[in-house]
């Protein structure tokens, strides 16, 4: 397959997953495209697989499907899938038992403890730098 091909195969899969992503949001077109804050017709283009939207775009889709960035930048080809690590938040926020306002606090204690233990490890590379030195 010709490099051509496979980013028009890449783009194709990433418009469609994006497509389904907001579907079963239930948002339309225009409302997502409202909540991430770009064109309807762009945002059309890049579900048709036509555009390559840029990693600040994806984050912005990201953002308004309420999915990890990460999700999008691995179908987009930007990262490497991470075999050891899921898309949680977006798994608590699909997940149709719980409330919308539950699924929001559960997010919100999952990146605090995120926050929480980022903090952690820089203050100890900063320990471990200070110990070296």
């Amino acid at each position: 397959m010709s490099p051509d091909n496979i980013l028009e195969s890449r783009l194709h899969d990433l418009g469609e997953f994006i497509r389904d992503q907001r579907r079963t949001a239930r948002l339309s077109l225009r409302k997502l495209s409202e909540l991430a804050g770009i064109s309807n017709p762009y945002l059309s283009q890049i579900e048709r697989g036509l555009r390559k939207p840029s990693a600040e775009i994806l984050q912005a889709i990201a953002k308004g499907l309420r999915i990890s960035a990460e999700t999008l930048y691995v179908r987009a080809g930007i990262l490497d899938e991470r075999e050891d690590d899921g898309d949680l938040v977006g798994e608590i926020l699909r997940d149709p038992t719980i409330t919308e306002r539950q699924k929001q606090l559960l997010v919100e204690i999952y990146r605090s403890f995120q926050g929480e233990a980022a903090a952690d490890r820089a203050r100890s590379g900063i320990d471990q730098d200070a110990v070296q030195a």
